[in-house]
């Protein structure tokens, strides 16, 4: 003879349960239903969200806002105790199948990213000086590249000339699933590399449409203020827009919402 029965849990403890005949409802409506309706009904803190992330996301009353605006607000809904970055995420409208909609390019902020980047220069003996003064903390030619191969990566950008590419190719799996090997397309590889290295120290930095079609960028930190975060914030904007490539033929930044480090997220008005 066989028993069929389901387990249910009530109360945290289990037990065996009969089910209920062909057709007819249990007490929570539906026969194969176990859990009682005020434990599925429950919404845990982890689903809301913290109390300080609850209460500051009570300051954002507006389904969107002006960009100065929202750089104002930003100012104000962190939930953490360190200088929060300030992120942008924008929504490009591109067909992420074809590959002459990627959305990439460079910018260089107005007040930077309030992060101090270390940079290693991949450049010439008579480049090495300019190199140095430029702001570089890593300089050499074959000598560094021996060094990272042996494992030296204390550096957050890459900059270098056309002529060690040939050599630097033997670090492209060192570097790349890092994101540091130095490319054209991201500016990084010039023979000016004293003029780029001043850039990337000014404030230079990339950005890049992700799989999904989204272009998450830090624009500051907090401590700026919101003067500073709303003109680092359109020179952002000004240059994202001035990246759309011509195979893009709809509407082009779809959406663009901003937020504090671990705070609630803010929707700009375009």
């Amino acid at each position: 003879m066989r028993i069929n029965c389901q387990l249910s849990i009530v109360n945290s403890q289990l037990f065996l349960q009969t089910p209920p005949a062909r057709g007819s409802q249990s007490e929570y409506g539906n026969p194969f239903t176990t859990f009682p309706k005020s434990i599925m009904s429950q919404k845990t803190d982890i689903q809301k969200g913290g109390k300080k992330y609850r209460a500051k996301k009570t300051l954002v009353t507006k389904p969107s806002y002006p960009l100065a605006e929202a750089a104002k607000l930003l100012t104000e809904i962190s939930t953490v105790n360190f200088d929060a970055t300030a992120e942008a995420h924008f929504r490009i409208g591109a067909d992420m199948s074809q590959a002459d909609q990627l959305v990439r390019g460079t910018v260089t902020l107005p007040h930077g990213t309030g992060k101090k980047v270390r940079i290693a220069a991949f450049v010439t003996e008579d480049f090495e000086a300019e190199a140095k003064k430029a702001g570089a903390t890593k300089v050499g030619g074959i000598d560094l590249i021996k060094q990272v191969e042996g494992g030296m990566i204390d550096f957050d950008i890459t900059v270098a000339m056309p002529q060690l590419m040939k050599d630097l190719g033997k670090l492209a799996k060192t570097l790349g699933p890092k994101g540091l090997m130095p490319s054209p397309k991201s500016g990084t590889v010039s023979d000016k590399p004293g003029k780029v290295i001043a850039e990337l120290m000014k404030g230079r930095i990339e950005f890049k449409m992700d799989k999904q079609g989204i272009i998450h960028c830090p624009f500051g930190k907090l401590s700026f203020g919101e003067t500073k975060l709303k003109e680092n914030l359109e020179a952002l904007v000004h240059s994202i827009n001035d990246a759309k490539p011509a195979a893009i033929k709809g509407m082009y930044i779809l959406s663009l919402s901003v937020n504090p480090t671990m705070g609630p997220g803010v929707r700009v008005q375009l």
